[in-house]
């Protein structure tokens, strides 16, 4: 396959370059950090320059970008996927973004002749480097059979969650979890750090027990070496990602208020200053707001 590639950022860098280094054609879109895109370019990627071009060249094109008004832009904007894609193209998207628009994104493709499945993401950008990222999919299992070697590449975990726009469901309710946790997590160790607790100790209590996860031994990294690179995801994308969650609750309807409380502190964050900070980083905004240093 000729694969196209939009978005390559923190997780679609890594996720190309091991497309294109594991022996597949490979066209990348133009990037405002021009850093990775220069690397992929001397690892035998080509270029192009609109949406619409890259959509003509490519039998598959993978978009890995912000959240739901980025995809619509990509997909229905001047010089568009649209107004390039040809009959039998794939359009695989692993945003993060609104299922009501994943469908209406899907309907727009079927109806230029192409194929559209969602394949959204989990894990951190250094597994997508290292080529073991998790992807949950909607769609339709036998055209995810057709894309699964370009998959295969950076991906070792492949969930089949439903029909078109299950994948973006299950995504959103997976960040949820996470997010809210980490929300917790910043909190929790912001008040320990008020009452003059001793990190190190609360770490090695909390790791014991059942209050123990993944997203609490990346946010204390932070904590307690003030290093932010576990989990390297900006305080504004949580803050995004939250508000999905809830759009997403509101159009079923239903109860979101414990979503509602995290993205309130996330707001709380974001208006300290650490708006692009990683999402470790909100421990330290609310040591500040708790009137402490968040370290010595």
């Amino acid at each position: 396959m000729k694969v196209g590639f939009i978005g390559v950022g923190l997780m679609g860098h890594g996720m190309a370059k091991n497309i294109v280094e594991k022996g597949n054609a490979l066209t990348v879109m133009g990037h405002r950090n021009r850093k990775p895109v220069e690397d992929l370019l001397a690892r035998g990627a080509k270029e192009a320059k609109t949406p619409a071009e890259l959509a003509r060249d490519c039998d598959l094109v993978f978009l890995c970008v912000t959240g739901t008004p980025q995809v619509e832009e990509l997909i229905f904007g001047e010089n568009g996927i649209l107004a390039g894609i040809t009959p039998g193209t794939i359009v695989a998207d692993c945003s993060t973004t609104v299922p009501e628009s994943t469908l209406k994104v899907c309907a727009a493709i079927e109806a230029k002749g192409g194929r559209f499945l969602d394949t959204p993401l989990s894990r951190t950008p250094k597994q997508a480097e290292e080529g073991k990222l998790a992807v949950m999919y909607g769609g339709d299992p036998a055209l995810f059979e057709r894309i699964k070697p370009v998959i295969d590449c950076f991906a070792d975990t492949v969930i089949h969650c439903g029909p078109v726009g299950a994948g973006h469901r299950v995504k959103l309710i997976n960040n949820f979890l996470a997010l809210g946790n980490a929300v917790v997590v910043c909190e929790a160790t912001a008040l320990a750090r008020r009452a003059g607790v001793d990190m190190q100790g609360l770490y090695d209590v909390i790791t014991a027990g059942g209050a123990d996860s993944v997203m609490f031994r990346r946010m204390m990294q932070n904590v307690l070496q003030g290093d932010d690179s576990a989990f390297q995801f900006a305080i504004r994308n949580i803050h995004k990602d939250l508000g999905y969650y809830m759009e997403m609750a509101a159009s079923l309807p239903a109860l979101a208020t414990m979503a509602e409380a995290a993205r309130q502190n996330v707001t709380l964050a974001r208006l300290t200053g650490e708006d692009g900070s990683f999402g470790p980083r909100m421990y330290d905004a609310f040591c500040r707001l708790n009137g402490v240093e968040p370290r010595d």
